[in-house]
């Protein structure tokens, strides 16, 4: 009964629309029916920016900071208080899904990058440090935020068989499989104007 009290909150948590609550309280701007339509820091940052380009910047960053946190800070709570790995990965997987799929959006959501970060830090620091470098690099090249996403996903995905095979002792991939398997699907629409090059330049 415990575990799953812990499970129910940590979808309720992480099905928080931070980014979507910043741009209505402080720009009065519904990101839900702008831009792409996520609640994603990238898409508060292009829809907040054609108003208030300086508010737009601070938005994003909050925006990143909540949504990484609210993954971050659970996980470490229970890690400290002795859980094991099994449990801290089903909250992790239950986070990014609530963030990916919100009860109070009605199933909608953010594309999951932020709050898979938050959730690794705690889980593959190694791994999400290697993802991170490979972020920037494409980032910086190519300045499109989805490509970097994607890439850096699959940095973190290489980098755990080579950093932590055992994960952690449960021994399967398979949590890490299904947070990188929401995280593609939130992004097909993403992979579809790659292909067709009409992706939006944003980083």
């Amino acid at each position: 009964m415990e575990n799953l009290i812990i499970y129910a909150l940590a979808y309720l948590l992480g099905a928080i629309p931070f980014g979507l609550i910043l741009a209505q309280v402080f720009a009065k701007v519904d990101i839900k029916n702008q831009g792409s339509k996520s609640i994603g820091a990238t898409n508060v940052l292009r829809v907040v920016k054609k108003s208030n380009p300086k508010l737009a910047k601070k938005l994003a960053i909050a925006t990143i900071i909540l949504d990484f946190t609210k993954a971050t800070l659970p996980l470490l709570v229970l890690k400290n208080l002795g859980y094991d790995f099994n449990l801290l990965w089903s909250v992790a997987v239950l986070i990014v899904f609530g963030h990916c799929f919100s009860i109070y959006l009605l199933l909608e959501g953010g594309k999951g990058i932020a709050t898979t970060a938050g959730a690794m830090i705690v889980l593959l620091p190694l791994e999400i440090l290697t993802a991170f470098i490979v972020w920037l690099v494409i980032g910086k090249i190519f300045k499109i935020s989805s490509l970097a996403s994607l890439g850096a996903l699959l940095a973190l995905l290489i980098s755990s068989f080579v950093f932590d095979y055992d994960m952690q002792g449960i021994n399967t991939h398979a949590p890490l499989f299904i947070i990188a398997f929401i995280i593609f699907y939130k992004h097909l629409p993403n992979i579809k104007r790659l292909i067709f090059k009409e992706e939006c330049k944003v980083i």
